[in-house]
Formats: C-alpha cells, structure tokens, sequence
C-alpha cells in the first residue's frame, strides 16, 4: 500500500498536470497544503522532497516551494540528498553494489522472479505514459529492490534494501530531465533481456550502464569500480 507521503505527492503531482499551479506559482504554506491533504507536516515534507527530486518542484529556503517550468536542471540544481548525501557518492555506491546484484539475479532468478520484474516494469511503463513520474519512480525503485531480492544473496538484498530511501532518491532525479523520461525505462529492458537469458556478464554490464546514463542524464560524473 502507498504511503501517505506518495499519494500526497501524486495529488500535488495531478494538480501541477491539471494547471491548478502554473510554473513559478508558489504551493500553499505547509500549514494549509497539509490540512488539505489530510497529512501531517512530516509526511508532507517528504512528499514535497518526491516531487522535488522529479524536478516538479523547487523549494527556495525561506521562501517556499514553488513549481518549475519543467526544463532541464543543471547539476548544481540538484537538490539534497537523504542526510545531505551527495547524489555522485550514492551513485557510486550503486555502481559497486548493484551490478553484482544484477549479475546474481541472472544466474539465480526463476520464471517467477522474472515475470514479477517483467511486472514492475510494465507498471513502469503505464506511467510514462501517463506521464505520472511520482507512480513510475516508485516501480523503479521497486524494480531495483526486486532484483536485488532475486539475488537471493541475504547480505547483499539487506544492504540494498537498508538504503532504500538514497536509493529512491537518486533514481528519481533523472526523472527531471523532460527529454530523457522514457531513457530509464529503455535501459531496464536491457537489464530484463540479460536476465531472461541468463547472462550474468551482460545483466552485470547493463546495470553499470544504467547506473552511468542516469547519472549523466543529471550531470553528475563519478569513478567507476
């Protein structure tokens, strides 16, 4: 079941669609946007950090929070991550984690395990479609805890899954960029080719490579493994 904080951000997510809050237009104060949603202050702020990572969102430190224009941010746009963690250094940690997850998920995963990939992705995609970047971001995320699961390495599906929220908060910031939002989904199907082969060195590569395009897809360069 959803969280509080995801269906607040849908909602704010629908409202921004529907033209109730023109690009530059500042959001209610917390005080009233919560009391509407029927949320608290907490659940709120982190709804608002969702859309924010999508780049729906720009929050102006004493000011408020005010909607984009929707063009492509530059990287020192980016907001904050979970704790103040750099998106590079959470990328990079990605890079030496998940492309092993991957490759494991490869050899291990049954029939099972790859339908319910197959699944999420699907979702993924009906959200693309209807341009719902909070529902697609969540797939995502789900998609790489999934393969991680399909691991079926304890250690390493407990590590991935402890950091599920820098995790989620890095793989929505290429979300932002208008003209690459079908970019993530692409690569997936990359990712759920190997696997359906079960080629671990082409799932291990895929991965690197999804993990490298979306962090250029926001600027952001690291070193690789």
């Amino acid at each position: 079941m959803p969280r509080l904080s995801n269906l607040a951000a849908q909602t704010l997510q629908r409202q921004i669609h529907e033209g109730r809050y023109q690009p530059g237009d500042p959001l209610p104060g917390q005080r009233e946007l919560s009391a509407s949603l029927g949320i608290s202050r907490a659940a709120l702020r982190e709804a608002i950090s969702t859309l924010e990572a999508l780049g729906l969102v720009h929050a102006q430190p004493g000011k408020g929070v005010y909607v984009t224009a929707g063009k492509q941010r530059s990287a020192n746009e980016v907001p904050a991550g979970p704790m103040s963690m750099p998106p590079q250094d959470i990328f990079q940690f990605r890079a030496i984690v998940e492309p092993a997850a991957a490759a494991l998920a490869a050899r291990k995963a049954d029939a099972a395990g790859r339908a319910a990939l197959e699944t999420i992705q699907e979702r993924m995609e009906q959200a693309l479609h209807a341009l719902d970047l909070v529902t697609a971001s969540e797939a995502d995320l789900d998609f790489h805890l999934a393969l991680a699961t399909y691991a079926a390495n304890p250690m390493l599906t407990s590590v991935i899954h402890s950091l599920e929220e820098p995790i989620g908060y890095s793989l929505r910031l290429p979300f932002a960029d208008p003209n690459g939002i079908w970019a993530t989904a692409d690569e997936h199907r990359e990712l759920l080719k190997a696997l359906h082969n079960n080629d671990a060195a082409a799932a291990h590569a895929a991965m690197t490579q999804h993990l490298l395009r979306a962090s250029a897809r926001i600027g952001i360069t690291f070193v690789t493994p």
